[in-house]
C-alpha cells in the first residue's frame, strides 16, 4: 500500500527548539515516551526521550560542516584546478565530471560495505577516522600549491583524482557514522543540524574562494592562459589558504566530537540501566545489544518513498556543478568580480546559500514529513528547474536571458533552496517511521541512498561535458 494512503501514526511530540532545556537538563534521567506505530502498522516502544540541547545541536551542525567541507572545497576550487590542468584538452573539458564520478563511485562502494555492517559498528570511530584522513588529504593538497608546480597536467590530474578518492573514502565513513550517530539520539533536530551544517559547508568554501581571489588576484599578462610559474604567486596563494582551512576544520571537528561521544555514552548507560546493565561488560556491548539487526530490504520497504526521494533529489542536483563551471557572466568586462576565477565561486555561493536556507527552513512548523509520497512527487517536479540553466550564458556563447541577476537568484538560489528543503525533509522524516533499534541503521541507509543519487547524477553529468 502506498504511504500516502495510510494515516499518520501516533508520534512523539518533541519540544520546540525555542523551549529547549537549559544545561541542567543533561543531568536528568530520561523521560517516558509513548508507544508509536510505523506506517506499516508495527508498534514499537520508545523507552526514553533525550532532552534537546543547543550545545549538542551546534556540535552536530559543525560535524555536518566537516562532513561536506571537503566535497564543496573540490567544487569551489574548480578555477584553480582548471588553471593547473591547462593544456590538457580532455582534462580541461572533463575534470569536473571526473572528480564527481571518482568521488561518488568510491563513496558509494564504501557505503555499501559499511551499511551492511550494523551490529558491530562503532560509529564514533568511523567519524574520527574520516576526520583524520581528511586532515592528511588536505595537508597534501595544501603542500601541492607550493611544491611540484611544474608537474604536467596529466600528472596533476592523477594526483588530484587520488586525493578525491581518499577524501571520498573518508566521506563515506563520516556520512555513515554521523547520520547513524545522530539517529541514535532519537532527536530529529540533530539530523536537521547535520543537514544544516552541510549547507554551511557549501557556503563558506565559496566565500573563501571569492575573497582569496579578490585579495590575491591571478596575474594578467595578456595571455588567455597564464603560465604555471607566474600563477604560483596568485592562484596558488589563494588555493593554499582554503585548502589549509579544510585541515583546520577537520582537526577542530575531531576535538568537538569528544563531549558528544561522552554524552552518548551517558545516554546508553541510562537506557540500559534497568534491564541490561548487569549482563553488559561495556558501553559498546550495551549499545550493540540494543540494536536491531535489520536487512536493507526491510528498511527499504518501510521508508521506500523517503529513500527514493532523497536519491532523486541529489541525482538532479549533481547537474548543477557542471553548469556552474561553464556559465560566464554576461558583463565579464566590468571587472574582476565578473571574471571566471571569481564569478564561478560566486555562483556556487548563491547555490549553497539557497541550499542552506532550504535546510534551515525545515525548522519551521510547516512540514510535509508526514507525506512521503508528496515529497517524492515534489522531488520529481524539481527536474523542471534544470532547463533554466540553458537560458544563461553557457560557455560564454550568449544568454537567452541576459542577466546575471536571473542566473544567480532565479536559477542558482532557487535550485539550491529546493535541494536543501527536500533533502533535509527526507532525512529528518526517516527516523520517525522505524523501530527504536533500527534508527541507527536507518540513518546510515538514508545516507547510502543520498550517495546513490550523487553517483547517478555524477555519471549522468558526463552528458553535459561538451555543452
Amino acid at each position: 500500500m502506498a504511504y500516502g494512503a495510510m494515516d499518520r501514526p501516533a508520534r512523539v511530540e518533541y519540544e520546540p527548539l525555542a523551549g529547549a532545556e537549559d544545561e541542567g537538563d543533561h543531568d536528568r534521567g530520561p523521560e517516558p515516551l509513548e508507544t508509536s506505530t510505523d506506517f506499516d502498522g508495527h508498534a514499537h516502544d520508545h523507552s526514553a526521550v533525550v532532552a534537546f540541547s543547543w550545545i549538542e545541536y551546534a556540535i552536530f551542525a559543525f560535524l555536518g560542516v566537516a562532513m561536506l567541507w571537503a566535497w564543496n572545497m573540490f567544487l569551489a576550487a574548480a578555477p584553480y584546478f582548471a588553471f593547473r590542468l591547462a593544456g590538457h584538452a580532455w582534462a580541461e573539458d572533463n575534470f569536473q565530471s571526473a572528480i564527481l564520478t571518482v568521488s561518488t563511485l568510491t563513496n558509494l562502494s564504501v557505503l555499501l560495505v559499511l551499511t551492511n555492517v550494523q551490529q558491530s559498528a562503532s560509529y564514533p570511530f568511523r567519524i574520527n577516522l574520516a576526520l583524520v584522513i581528511n586532515s592528511v588529504v588536505f595537508s597534501l593538497l595544501t603542500c601541492s600549491t607550493a611544491v611540484f608546480l611544474d608537474a604536467g597536467p596529466g600528472a596533476y590530474l592523477g594526483f588530484l583524482l587520488f586525493m578525491v578518492a581518499c577524501s571520498a573514502f573518508a566521506m563515506a565513513l563520516i556520512q555513515n557514522g554521523a547520520f547513524a550517530f545522530a539517529a541514535s539520539f532519537s532527536r530529529p533536530e540533530y539530523m536537521q543540524a547535520l543537514m544544516a551544517g552541510q549547507g554551511v559547508a557549501g557556503v563558506l568554501p565559496a566565500v573563501a574562494q571569492v575573497v582569496t581571489v579578490l585579495l590575491f588576484p591571478p596575474p594578467t599578462d595578456g595571455q588567455s592562459t597564464p603560465s604555471r610559474r607566474s600563477g604560483a604567486h596568485g592562484g596558488q596563494t589563494s588555493a593554499f589558504l582554503y585548502f589549509l582551512a579544510a585541515v583546520v576544520i577537520s582537526v577542530t571537528a575531531l576535538i568537538a566530537l569528544i563531549p558528544l561521544v561522552r554524552r552518548h555514552h551517558r545516554i546508553v548507560e541510562s537506557r540500559m540501566a534497568d534491564h541490561m546493565a548487569e549482563s553488559m561488560n561495556s558501553i559498546e556491548d550495551a549499545e550493540r545489544a540494543a540494536r536491531k539487526a535489520t536487512s536493507l530490504w526491510t528498511l527499504f520497504i518501510k521508508i521506500r518513498w523517503l529513500a527514493l526521494g532523497v536519491a532523486l533529489t541529489f541525482t538532479v542536483t549533481m547537474f548543477f556543478p557542471v553548469f556552474t563551471t561553464k556559465i560566464r557572466s554576461v558583463q565579464e568586462d566590468r571587472g574582476l568580480l565578473f571574471k571566471p576565477p571569481v564569478f564561478i565561486p560566486l555562483a556556487f555561493f548563491f547555490w549553497n546559500l539557497g541550499d542552506l536556507g532550504g535546510r534551515m527552513a525545515t525548522m519551521f512548523p510547516f512540514s510535509l514529513q508526514n507525506r512521503p509520497v508528496l515529497l517524492f512527487v515534489l522531488a520529481a517536479l524539481r527536474i523542471g528547474q534544470l532547463p533554466l540553466y540553458l537560458l544563461c550564458n553557457v560557455g560564454g556563447r550568449g544568454a537567452v536571458v541576459s542577466s546575471d541577476f536571473f542566473y544567480l537568484f532565479v536559477v542558482q538560489l532557487a535550485f539550491g533552496l529546493t535541494n536543501g528543503w527536500l533533502g533535509s525533509s527526507f532525512m529528518m522524516a526517516s527516523g520517525e517511521w522505524v523501530d527504536e533499534g533500527e534508527r541507527e541503521a536507518t540513518g546510515g541507509f538514508m545516507g547510502l541512498f543520498l550517495v546513490v543519487g550523487l553517483t547517478a547524477g555524477s555519471l549522468l553529468s558526463f552528458t553535459l561535458s561538451s555543452i
